[in-house]
């Protein structure tokens, strides 16, 4: 068979990869992105966020993913939006051509490559269990490119061809430092299938030795602790029991999947469901020593159960690719009666997600979404030094949908309480200034401009946003507000 796609192959990939961001949607500054956007936004300016900027490059300092994007934006001249727009394109289309790979490498009939792709597609924005992944997010991230490249790594090792599969690993550590832990795990227990049961132990002892070489273990603190407790996506323990579930009946189908391959003669399915279900126990004992005794709980960080992103790739890719081969065969009728509805389940998911928000923020469209309005408003209105506080909890305010304000209006501001938060659980040395700050703003809803000119006295604050009040319930007086919208007021402390 090809071992290459074909032009015409690249252009259904391409097809495929414009479907899934209509099916998903776009929104460059929602969740996470709060995080990452921000420093490449820095790399380009670096007046930008002269306060509390450590929130967010303590992960830069990690990555060489603002670095790329932001190298990208200046060698190419196009503006920052149309650059990240065009960046989370191709990480589709990456994972997607990783996809149809890993079909090509897994079985024999050529439809069964599109299968998995395909089925990658339409479920790019499921949950992973309680992991608090995506499969792919709707905005470009570390993870957006690590993702495609561990899949890479995989395939390279599965072909023999060792070169590129250290190429693709050095280049997923220096763009995830976490997720190439687990690409590397995965491919040595497909290594360990492979070799005399004498080397077993010793495999097992270096794959734990590069899980917990990646650990800062820091000592757990009043404040890191915390933090910690407000995260239950770190604790197996805490997971409701539907999320248990995502745990352990991707390891039942693969356990089927490799009785399947086996029947079938597909040894390469064989060995890599074999290679999964270890894999996912492994990390789950691991989650478990973390969760059990208190005395491990620094060890959070590690955040091994995000091993099941990989694990739930494998699982599309070989069930699409199952499906294909033997259920959907050549029936497009058959094809089409899988994927529509539950393209049309995914749509329907990502807009009740962001239901205030258009569905494609394309770059330069108006914003649709009024709290956005009030950030871009605060962008070319606002001196680059103003310091801005916000609700710390104003990501989950109903009509916000999770955009960031770093992100959107690149101006500084106070520690909020929910991507913040989540900086200090892999910083722990910002524990300390994220809780002083969060519980400066502690009772925010009931602020008034004594309390802002508090905030002001302590930090520094000159500017806040609030949201707007309604109904009956009046507004904060005293205090100079240049903007207002329906829902959003931006006000400057005098």
């Amino acid at each position: 068979m090809r071992s290459r796609p074909n032009l015409k192959d690249l252009g259904l990939l391409i097809f495929l990869t414009c479907g899934a961001v209509l099916i998903h949607g776009y929104h460059p500054f929602v969740e996470d992105a709060e995080i990452y956007a921000p420093g490449i936004k820095k790399l380009l300016n670096p007046a930008l966020y002269p306060f509390n900027a450590g929130f967010f490059a303590s992960h830069a300092r990690l990555t060489l993913f603002p670095n790329l994007i932001a190298a990208s934006i200046r060698l190419t001249h196009l503006p920052v939006d149309c650059a990240l727009l065009l960046w989370h394109l191709l990480s589709i289309f990456l994972l997607l051509l990783a996809s149809w790979h890993l079909g090509r490498v897994a079985f024999q009939d050529p439809r069964a490559r599109w299968g998995g792709a395909a089925l990658v597609a339409v479920l790019l924005t499921l949950p992973v269990a309680g992991t608090s992944l995506y499969i792919m997010d709707q905005y470009v991230n570390p993870r957006s490119l690590s993702t495609p490249a561990v899949l890479f790594i995989i395939i390279n090792v599965m072909e023999r061809r060792f070169v590129r599969a250290g190429l693709w690993t050095i280049f997923t550590a220096l763009i995830h430092p976490l997720m190439v832990v687990f690409g590397i795990s995965y491919v040595m227990l497909l290594w360990l299938f492979t070799r005399p049961i004498q080397t077993h132990k010793h495999a097992y002892a270096v794959a734990a030795g590069l899980l917990f070489r990646f650990g800062l273990f820091p000592p757990l603190t009043d404040a890191y602790r915390e933090v910690l407790e407000s995260h239950s996506y770190f604790f197996v323990l805490r997971w409701e029991w539907y999320e248990w579930l995502g745990i352990f009946a991707p390891l039942a189908l693969f356990w089927w999947f490799r009785h399947i391959a086996r029947k079938q003669n597909l040894p390469t399915l064989e060995v890599m469901s074999q290679a999964s279900i270890v894999f996912g126990l492994f990390f789950f004992f691991v989650a478990l020593l973390i969760s059990i005794p208190a005395r491990f709980a620094n060890l959070a960080e590690l955040q091994p159960m995000r091993s099941l992103h990989l694990v739930y790739i494998l699982l599309f890719v070989f069930s699409g690719g199952l499906l294909a081969q033997f259920v959907l065969g050549s029936h497009v009728w058959r094809w089409l009666l899988l994927f529509l509805p539950i393209s049309a389940a995914m749509f329907f998911a990502q807009r009740q997600l962001f239901p205030a928000t258009p569905h494609l923020e394309w770059p330069g469209a108006a914003p649709g979404n009024q709290w956005v309005e009030a950030f871009l408003w605060v962008r070319t209105h606002t001196p680059v030094d103003a310091y801005f506080a916000l609700d710390p909890n104003h990501m989950e305010i109903s009509g916000e949908d999770q955009h960031g304000f770093r992100a959107i209006a690149e101006r500084s501001m106070l520690a909020d309480n929910i991507k913040d938060s989540g900086a200090v659980t892999m910083f722990p040395a910002l524990a300390e200034t994220w809780r002083g700050q969060v519980r400066a703003q502690s009772g925010w809803k009931n602020f008034t401009v004594e309390d802002f000119r508090r905030l002001k006295a302590s930090f520094g604050v000159n500017w806040v946003v609030l949201q707007k009040p309604g109904g009956s319930k009046p507004g904060v007086s005293g205090l100079n507000c240049p903007y207002q919208n329906n829902a959003v007021m931006v006000c400057r402390l005098d």
